[in-house]
């Protein structure tokens, strides 16, 4: 073989082995979204949509946005919204996405507190039946423990697609029901060195169900909302020696008077994701019927006990058996935009998902009303965490708020018994008018408890550039 058909050849295979390295280490290209309808340019950076796949024929939809600031070596950052059975896409296009939906369902705006510019963001529909994620065989019946277990495998299949990210550190985010989905996550992640867990933030989480009922309570008689006569038959019927018991006393008293707390925070047209702001649409019927779909608006079956819960589930199973479908609208929110513009042709298209996935709706009233709670707490996830003494944690919440109010996450945080190391004060961050207070927070070894004020549930959409600041300062290992 002569010399030059040998530079030939040598030439040719190290242009394969290149290619081959360069495709090994790309992102899936066929996951690309290229264009994307409602915008009036398309974004300077990279983002992606499609499927992560794991065992017994699941198929979670995620969408990833890369950092704007700098994707190859800037932290990846899980986020899931609660529900149980809600949808993160609802995080991505009215939080803290890079484009936020507009009324008119169809038009994007840029987010200038978007948290991708300073971190890789991967939004994840989960539990399957949520949003776009499926299951081949259309089931829909989980519970805690396997939702750990499927979310962790499928930040395997994530990294697996994108492995050029696999170093980076790695933070757990949620809001609400994420307040069991992320540390019960973190536990199995942080046993996995193959990741670079850094740690995790959870927003007005379910972190205690006990605490979060008795401290609602407070929280609804010292906002006005109760009375001096109902507060007084609530002491009375519900507490002894100094200690209230308003999650689940079995004074028949007691829960009568309960049972007028939970129609005023729940029934009586209050936002009970935002004590002071408005209700979209003016004050919800609890049930609706719409071309004969059974809408629902009410989340306050998490409230009191469990034994509730149950009962109510029935109730809806049997309302819901008498029309075509059933669908699950968290009350005093508007979820119009984001479902006309999730399903349109062409931006399922653009975001290339699957005929296989259902309709998209920001909650899969089959996955909430089948979901199996298995955590009543998650203290143990905690201090698992807080033990190892490497991971940064970080409990923030709306302090209007009444779905998961701050009293009871502030008590939770209380009762993990860490070392404190800065005392209770104010954090300030700047906007326009100069330096503000954004809310009050206390700090621990590992972990840090934080109020926004004037925030109710979702803190991105109500003060996003507050929500902004606490979120950078906390991936940069910035104090408060």
């Amino acid at each position: 073989m002569s010399v030059p058909v040998c530079l030939q050849m040598l030439r040719l295979w190290s242009g394969y082995i290149l290619f081959w390295l360069v495709s090994v280490k790309a992102a899936p290209a066929d996951h690309e979204v290229v264009t994307l309808p409602g915008l009036h340019k398309q974004p300077g950076f990279k983002h992606y949509s499609g499927y992560l796949s794991v065992p017994d024929g699941k198929h979670l939809h995620y969408w990833f946005v890369e950092s704007q600031n700098l994707p190859s070596s800037d932290p990846v950052v899980l986020w899931l919204n609660g529900g149980p059975g809600c949808s993160s896409l609802d995080g991505l296009l009215t939080e803290h996405g890079p484009f936020l939906i507009q009324d008119d369902g169809f038009t994007l705006l840029e987010n200038p507190y978007s948290w991708n510019k300073v971190a890789n963001m991967l939004y994840l529909e989960s539990p399957v039946g949520v949003g776009f994620s499926y299951s081949d065989d259309k089931r829909y019946v989980t519970n805690d423990t396997e939702v750990s277990m499927v979310n962790y495998l499928a930040l395997k299949e994530f990294f697996s697609l994108f492995p050029e990210l696999s170093k980076n550190e790695l933070f757990l985010t949620g809001e609400s029901y994420a307040g069991i989905y992320i540390p019960t996550l973190a536990e199995r992640v942080m046993e996995d060195d193959s990741l670079n867990l850094k740690g995790m933030a959870v927003g007005n989480g379910m972190s205690s169900y006990e605490m979060n009922d008795n401290s609602l309570v407070y929280f609804a008689y010292y906002h006005g909302l109760l009375g001096h006569s109902l507060w007084s038959q609530l002491k009375a019927f519900c507490c002894s020696e100094q200690k209230c018991n308003f999650h689940n006393n079995q004074d028949v008293k007691c829960s009568n008077s309960l049972a007028e707390v939970q129609d005023i925070i729940y029934s009586s047209g209050l936002n009970m994701y935002n004590l002071y702001a408005p209700c979209p649409g003016g004050a919800p019927q609890r049930f609706s019927v719409e071309r004969g779909q059974l809408v629902i608006r009410d989340f306050g079956h998490f409230f009191i006990h469990h034994e509730w819960s149950q009962l109510w589930k029935q109730k809806l199973r049997g309302l819901a058996s008498l029309h075509r479908s059933l669908r699950l609208e968290p009350p005093c929110t508007n979820s119009t935009p984001a479902t006309r513009f999730l399903n349109d042709p062409y931006v399922l298209s653009a975001l290339h998902i699957s005929p296989k996935a259902l309709a998209w709706t920001i909650c899969s009233s089959e996955v909430n009303l089948n979901y199996g709670h298995r955590f009543m707490d998650v203290r143990k996830q905690y201090l698992k965490l807080l033990a190892a003494l490497k991971y940064r944690v970080l409990v923030y919440n709306g302090d209007v708020d009444m779905a998961c109010n701050f009293m009871g996450d502030e008590w939770f945080v209380e009762s993990l018994n860490q070392q404190v190391e800065v005392s209770r004060r104010t954090w300030l961050y700047e906007d326009q008018g100069g330096r503000q207070v954004g809310g009050f927070v206390k700090e621990f070894d590992n972990i840090a408890f934080l109020t926004v004020k004037g925030s109710g549930h979702m803190v991105p959409t109500d003060k996003p550039l507050a929500a902004f600041t606490v979120f950078s300062r906390f991936i940069k290992r910035q104090p408060f």
